[in-house]
């Protein structure tokens, strides 16, 4: 299937094939023709799935109307659109996908937080279209009268479960009952849990169904290992992993800001180029991380679970989690962000015995176990007894006795599959070595977690 056949118009077939896309992802070639005809439409899709696309396309056709004239005649552009976003970072994304789609055409501008509101105002009054906004600065703009949402046409919720996640469900039906009741309703969800269909049940009329990828499972693209290593050692490990060149770039997950910055420092201090993206960075902060990160100034990008909510890198090479999430579906969130637009991606859990229950957890979520490799020199140490995990700090050293135990962790094996294969050309790494060929690192014989070391008991 090609794009030319989802009854997309030139200009935007144009568009798309200066971008360097041929073929529709599922969830575009399900969607695309839906919205086009009218439909509300709920669909199921994961971060790296094309699904701005998915909308953002078949919208701009829509727009594109005789009543479009009629508006333009009247005054300036009213709001036809409005694409609510959890986070700043995806607001910003997602209006300029609109820009570099629409050629120019639409008006559209990004409305969030952590900024200054004069901006907005004055191209909120220069006239918009398209609005790309999260939920608590629009409404913020909609109490002091600078916007009128009295015109749009249609609404798109993109990731709708983590605006539930993050708080937004109240947020998000004041903004409802700014619209008018005739529109298209589009909502776009990683997951579906009972408050996700709730909400579509009270905002759809008669959708359309979309499943772009069974839920709660990572792309095929993403290869998936786990680095068994002591707490006291992570961080000496991940340095470890991009001198050796087993890691390119990456986005580093931690659990907590503080945890951030401080293996941040740390890694600094070990000669890596570094950049952090969690709550207490301004937003001109973040833009300028995401910005060298992306221009390849900086090799490891820190982020925390929310900060990193909507964060769109094309081509990042590697996923990390330095720390597990709490929530075995962030994950499969934090994964995504690899492994997209028919690339492959690495995701490197680095695992302590504290978190073997979180990583028994994604597993079954997964419905499968995540392949394991201990790297040679960081072989856990089978004395430390483990500990609940608690919401606190990353940073490899500096954790002192956290995490000590007199048992080995339950031996299921390790498994093959962590890396192999090569790496897309154009600037980016070729020829990368295959799992046994890692530098300094050995790997188990069986599927599951990681095999006992030398020495080891077994124990159930």
């Amino acid at each position: 299937m090609s794009f030319s056949t989802l009854g997309l118009a030139p200009e935007l077939l144009r568009a798309v094939a200066s971008r360097g896309y041929t073929e529709p992802t599922p969830v575009q070639s399900q969607a695309i023709p839906l919205v086009l005809a009218g439909r509300d439409l709920l669909a199921g899709a994961q971060t790296g799935t094309g699904k701005t696309a998915a909308f953002v396309l078949p919208m701009l056709q829509r727009l594109s109307t005789s009543h479009d004239r009629e508006l333009a005649a009247a005054g300036r552009p009213r709001i036809r659109a409005l694409i609510l976003t959890p986070t700043r970072e995806l607001a910003i994304q997602v209006e300029e996908s609109v820009r570099v789609y629409g050629g120019g055409r639409r008006r559209s501008t990004a409305i969030y937080g952590g900024v200054g509101f004069g901006g907005q105002v004055a191209a909120l009054r220069r006239g918009a279209e398209i609005v790309v906004a999260t939920p608590g600065r629009l409404l913020d703009h909609a109490r002091q009268g600078t916007i009128d949402l009295r015109s749009v046409e249609i609404l798109v919720l993109d990731e709708a479960d983590r605006m539930l996640d993050m708080g937004f469900i109240r947020d998000i039906r004041s903004v409802l009952a700014l619209l008018p009741d005739r529109r298209q309703n589009l909502l776009f969800s990683a997951t579906f849990s009972r408050e996700i269909r709730g909400l579509a049940e009270g905002l759809l009329n008669s959708p359309a169904s979309v499943q772009a990828t069974p839920r709660n499972t990572p792309t095929a693209l993403v290869r998936q290992v786990a680095h068994p290593v002591d707490r006291s050692r992570k961080r000496e490990l991940l340095s470890h992993l991009v001198r050796s060149h087993a890691v390119d770039q990456a986005l580093v997950f931690t659990r907590t800001k503080h945890g951030a910055n401080k293996l941040a420092q740390q890694l600094w201090a070990d000669g890596i180029a570094t950049a952090t993206i969690h709550g207490n960075r301004s937003q001109p902060q973040r833009l300028r991380a995401l910005s060298d990160f992306k221009a390849g100034r900086v090799t490891l990008l820190i982020a925390t679970e929310v900060a990193a909510r909507g964060l769109d890198i094309e081509q990042l090479p590697h996923v990390v989690n330095y720390e597990l999430p709490m929530v075995p579906s962030d994950y499969v969130h934090r994964i995504g962000r690899t492994g997209r637009a028919g690339v492959e991606g690495d995701a490197i859990s680095l695992v302590c015995v504290d978190e073997t229950p979180l990583l028994r957890d994604i597993e079954r979520l997964l419905g499968a176990p995540i392949p394991s490799l201990v790297v040679a020199g960081f072989e856990p140490d089978p004395s430390i007894r483990p500990e609940p995990v608690r919401l606190r700090s990353a940073g490899g050293a500096g954790h002192g006795a956290a995490g000590r135990h007199h048992h080995a962790p339950r031996s299921r094996g390790a498994s093959s599959g962590a890396f192999g294969g090569s790496r897309r050309g154009g600037g980016q790494r070729v020829g990368r070595p295959r799992r046994h060929e890692i530098p300094g690192s050995s790997i188990g014989n069986q599927a599951g977690r990681w095999s006992s070391l030398p020495g080891e008991r077994k124990h159930r």
